[in-house]
């Protein structure tokens, strides 16, 4: 079984982690589209072009059994085009805001995410059909995806720092201030990236209304089970001598290189993409 992940950055780590436990035995390639991150800040049609051009690019590479979209932004945006596009089972992964409904005591719960999953349609879609009776506080949280590119850099072993500890809670403030916002006991977490940031996130945030720690919802482990469950129904392609790779389509520091070993990965490369033109 071999299973592409991809990302706009190394937020989809998270979920190769949670992918060596639900399918140990799979061979996992791990495409990262650094060159064009941060995906929140582009055009939703260049972002669906260019996230077509890196798929397909990936999978000529690759040749996958099972794709994971590990981004919440193409997920939402492109998903139903790459499932036109490439005959080849798509997991993707969107904001858990059917599991915070399920969890909050409160009924208001607060989703971090970045800028463009917050202001598009879908989410208003997803709290209509599964959170109707729940009060939604959404922030799109522009820097936290940076603080968590950062600290992959430096050490997740390491605690967090009081720098990084006080850049969250400048985010967290713009969520737990708004109105009902001192109620919220269970935060969705709308961002692969922020996998990385969970035990800050924690550090940082206030006690809830509800009168214990708030609850964090990180999506990568349902949706590797989700992924593991799909496998298992999968013809499986011919087997090949193929490593466990990381592919980047911009510069990969030395740096990255340490952090990925501890994911599985035997090698580090650079992945090409031909598209012509970047947004304005």
């Amino acid at each position: 079984m071999r299973v592409l992940v991809f990302d706009s950055g190394i937020g989809g780590l998270g979920i190769v982690g949670a992918l060596r436990q639900t399918l140990p035995e799979a061979t996992i390639g791990f495409v990262a589209d650094n060159a064009a991150f941060p995906y929140g800040e582009k055009p939703d049609d260049w972002l669906v072009e260019r996230i077509g051009a890196v798929i397909g690019a990936a999978i000529e590479r690759l040749r996958p059994d099972l794709a994971v979209i590990a981004c919440n932004t193409a997920s939402t945006l492109a998903l139903g085009a790459l499932r036109a596009r490439f005959d080849l089972p798509f997991v993707g992964v969107v904001p858990p805001i059917k599991w915070a409904a399920a969890e909050s005591r409160s009924r208001v719960i607060g989703l971090l995410a970045t800028a463009a999953t917050v202001r598009r349609g879908y989410l208003a879609d997803l709290q209509s059909a599964y959170a109707p009776d729940c009060t939604l506080i959404a922030h799109g949280a522009r820097g936290l995806a940076d603080l968590a590119e950062q600290r992959f850099r430096t050490g997740l072993d390491l605690p967090p720092d009081p720098g990084l500890l006080d850049a969250i809670r400048t985010e967290l403030h713009q969520l737990f201030a708004r109105p009902d916002g001192a109620r919220v006991d269970v935060v969705a977490i709308g961002c692969t990236h922020y996998t990385f940031l969970l035990d800050a996130l924690a550090e940082a945030a206030p006690q809830c209304g509800a009168g214990g720690p708030i609850l964090w919802l990180d999506p990568a482990g349902p949706v590797a089970r989700h992924a593991a469950r799909l496998a298992e129904d999968l013809v499986k392609g011919a087997e090949a001598q193929v490593a466990d790779l990381a592919l980047f389509t911009g510069p990969v520091p030395d740096s990255r290189t340490v952090g990925l070993a501890r994911f599985g990965f035997d090698g580090v490369g650079m992945l090409d993409v031909a598209m012509a033109h970047w947004p304005a």
